[in-house]
């Protein structure tokens, strides 16, 4: 038992809610021991040499002596590889089933060597005669060589499985889900496990809640996604490669990814980074685009007691003429922490109190979590157990687990029945006057004082139909709630685009909605993650998310606060939180001096509204994350990929937030290009290193030359901000707007900033050429005349 559960376990076990965990524990693992397949004698086994292979359109399939790989090009450029007889759907992952074969492209002789190949626009993929998989650019160079993968069968059981890959000697790894480490993937051991981290997390933490099997690697060679379509527990052991100073003997990177049973199948994209993310999110879903105001700013906390208090709250931003947006309840304001109630004592008049908010521009955003108390009487247990929709164990019995309200049962979200039952559920919130939901624990969690803090893995899910246990269904289990609840509002409030988060997903989870850090703890080292986890999930496609300003284990410092206040400004998703016990969140809590500085990073949020709603559309069309890393647009430049303390914004703004305690200057690698500091207008050439001023009262936000930025003005209306594009260069930047809730045609304007007779001009594109005037937005000109 590690030192952590082990601490875990001796405090709770003296108490009533730790004997239920106790309990808890042991008939998971009574289950288990009982109902899973025990593991025999096994036999290890590789593909062997090739015996032929067999064109198809897209690419065709090579048959070995003991195995077999199929190989399609699809229309998107995505390729799809799947050993012994593995093909791409059922998937939890795909929005719409495989994508059409690449008719183009087929399966040939490979010319230069012993096996086949299949050549295609964007990717050459070549197979030896031995089952090695080499994935290479047009112009021949190596990105990925897989390795030929070995099996473990065991009758009765699962295959285990194993692949090994080799990528360049100067390759950097992102993604995996949501990693508190990082962005880049440092050498080390990542578990694809979704989990609830007990409480509080640190980069040193992992697994997190959100984890997902896709790798984006960037190399001199260039860049590739790599998915493997599994969605059992398993392990990926990362290790850098080395450079032969020249000598031509460089040590290659690798990969070995160990998964407990499922298919051997994987998707591989080549390109820049803004294709492998439009090619990636083609294949899983476009991110859902939230309404307007979800790109505001958000308090919670768990603890608000009574609706006295979330008044209290919501009067202070507004006496002190602070922006909010939504006020998120925990689970404090349910009836003895039950889903779907309300503590009428505490909170005797939801929809009044969501109505008094509302004409202020605050929604109520509620928490739902999975698990529904064992109690008669209570109308969620009672219609679920009359519809027959919790998670059963492999004797036919209903599993129990413990969460907030005690003992619990669990939907299995993999049933489209139960699905539908869960989606009616909603129709409470709605008329209780919610606007938006907040998944939590839905890994899904069980307390348990020691083990895995999940269901048993031997419990029984339909998925799909095709049946199977808690291993399998495990990872997507969350992903599958937000599916019920997104489809659920959709269906019942058709007219406004759901607002929905999540704890925990998988790939494709950025359908339904967004995410959130979870519990990240209180400290320095947690502001960092948060910065990591936003970066990595926005590169494996789930672009909207942001941390718990202040930590949510304890009471953060006056300046902890700020800075973690100042970062969140500049991410999609915007919101305090934190636990009981930990403090309030409020910004006038914090003393005069950071109250003003939240206030001016709420100003700056507002002020950029029009352009983070831009970003928000663009993101829906091309999977693009808002929150990018500074190699984005130069991934060759090896400093950028080892750079993860600061973020570009879109295109056009780049965030150096500080992240180490005192500091009041930090370093800046800046990509290519000339940026301006947008606080004193100073021009700075990149590539290279830079210092900047961070004051406690900001942080550095610096304009690439050229951007066109829409803004809010003084007047409310909405103007551009022009950064004046370098000498002989020209800039650009687009407007989208909408009615910012439905889902009516959005409106787009372009515009192109550029030297004429020594004066930098905005034109909107379509407008005939002539300069930009009423009626039309109006200009600001800002940045360092070129000399």
């Amino acid at each position: 038992m590690e030192t952590r559960e082990l601490g875990r376990f001796l405090r709770v076990v003296g108490t009533s809610g730790g004997r239920r965990e106790l309990r808890a524990a042991w008939r998971r693992r009574r289950a288990d021991a009982r109902d899973l397949p025990r593991r025999g004698s096994e036999r290890a086994r590789v593909p062997g040499p090739a015996q032929g292979a067999e064109p198809l359109p897209g690419g065709g399939v090579v048959r070995f002596a003991r195995s077999a790989l199929w190989i399609r090009v699809t229309m998107g450029g995505a390729v799809f590889c799947g050993w012994d007889g593995a093909e791409p759907e059922p998937s939890y992952a795909l929005a719409n089933g495989c994508p059409d074969p690449d008719a183009r492209t087929t399966l040939e002789p490979d010319p230069g060597g012993d096996g086949w190949r299949v050549v295609s626009e964007r990717i050459t993929v070549v197979v030896s005669h031995h089952g090695a998989v080499e994935f290479r650019t047009p112009g021949g160079a190596l990105l990925r060589r897989e390795l030929p993968p070995r099996w473990w069968d065991c009758p009765g059981d699962e295959s285990r499985w194993v692949q090994r890959s080799q990528t360049p000697a100067d390759a950097r790894v992102f993604g995996l889900g949501g990693r508190a480490a990082g962005p880049r993937l440092a050498e080390g051991s990542y578990r694809l496990w979704n989990t609830d981290p007990l409480g509080s997390f640190e980069p040193g933490d992992d697994p997190l809640s959100i984890t997902m099997p896709v790798q984006l690697v960037v190399a001199d060679a260039g860049c590739h996604m790599v998915f493997h379509d599994n969605t059992w527990d398993g392990r990926v052991c990362l290790r850098e490669g080395e450079e032969g100073a020249g000598s031509g003997h460089d040590r290659p990177g690798s990969c070995e990814l160990r998964v407990e049973g499922g298919p051997l199948r994987y998707w591989v994209m080549a390109g820049v980074p803004g294709r492998l993310l439009r090619t990636w999110t083609s294949l899983t879903g476009r991110p859902a685009l939230p309404p307007r105001w979800a790109l505001g700013h958000h308090h919670a906390r768990w603890g608000f007691g009574d609706a006295r208090e979330v008044r209290r709250v919501a009067d202070g931003y507004r006496e002190r003429g602070l922006p909010l947006s939504a006020v998120h309840l925990d689970i404090d304001h349910l009836d003895r922490h039950r889903v779907f109630t309300v503590d009428e004592e505490h909170f005797p008049d939801l929809p009044g109190l969501a109505e008094e908010l509302s004409r202020s521009g605050t929604r109520l955003v509620s928490i739902v979590d999975p698990g529904i108390a064992a109690q008669p009487g209570l109308a969620a247990y009672d219609s679920g157990t009359a519809a027959d929709v919790f998670v059963r164990d492999a004797r036919g019995r209903v599993v129990r687990g413990v969460v907030w309200p005690g003992e619990a049962v669990f939907p299995d979200f993999t049933d489209p029945q139960v699905r539908k039952w869960w989606a009616g559920l909603y129709a409470e919130r709605l008329g209780r006057g919610f606007a938006g939901f907040w998944h939590d624990m839905n890994e899904p969690a069980s307390f348990a004082a020691f083990g895995d803090r999940s269901l048993p893995r031997s419990a029984r899910h339909v998925l799909e139909g095709r049946g199977g246990d808690h291993r399998e269904a495990h990872n997507v289990y969350g992903l599958a709630m937000a599916r019920a609840g997104y489809e659920g509002l959709r269906e019942l409030r058709s007219e406004a685009r759901p607002f929905l988060f999540s704890r925990s997903g998988w790939a494709g989870m950025q359908r339904y909605g967004g995410t959130w850090s979870g519990d990240v703890a209180t400290s320095w080292a947690g502001l960092r993650a948060s910065l990591s986890l936003v970066l990595g999930l926005g590169l494996c496609g789930v672009p909207y998310s942001g941390p718990d300003v202040g930590g949510f284990s304890a009471v953060p410092s006056a300046e902890l606060y700020v800075r973690w206040f100042q970062l969140a400004a500049y991410l999609p998703f915007f919101r305090t939180h934190s636990a009981m016990g930990a403090g309030r969140r409020e910004p006038w809590e914090f003393g005069a001096q950071a109250l003003q500085c939240a206030r001016a990073a709420l100003v700056e949020r507002v002020r950029l509204m029009p352009y983070l709603y831009t970003l928000a559309h663009l993101t829906h069309r091309t999977g693009a994350p808002y929150v990018r890393p500074l190699w984005w647009h130069h991934p060759q430049d090896r400093a950028l990929r080892d750079a993860g303390d600061a973020f570009l914004l879109g295109d056009a703004l780049l965030v150096a937030p500080v992240l180490e305690q005192g500091a009041q200057v930090r370093s800046l690698q800046l990509p290519g290009g000339r940026w301006y500091d947008t606080a004193t207008g100073t021009a700075y050439e990149g590539p290279g290193q830079v210092l900047l001023d961070a004051p406690l009262h900001r942080i550095p936000v610096l304009a690439r030359a050229g951007a066109v930025v829409p803004v809010v003005g003084e007047d409310g209306r909405t103007e551009l901000d022009v950064w004046r594009p370098a000498a002989g260069r020209q800039g650009r930047g687009v407007l989208i707007t909408d009615d910012g809730d439905g889902w009516d045609e959005p409106r787009t304007e372009r515009f192109t900033a550029r030297w004429q007779d020594g004066e930098v001009v905005v034109e909107r594109e379509g407008g005939v050429g002539e300069p930009l005037g009423e009626p039309g937005h109006r200009v600001r000109l800002h940045g360092e005349v070129p000399g």
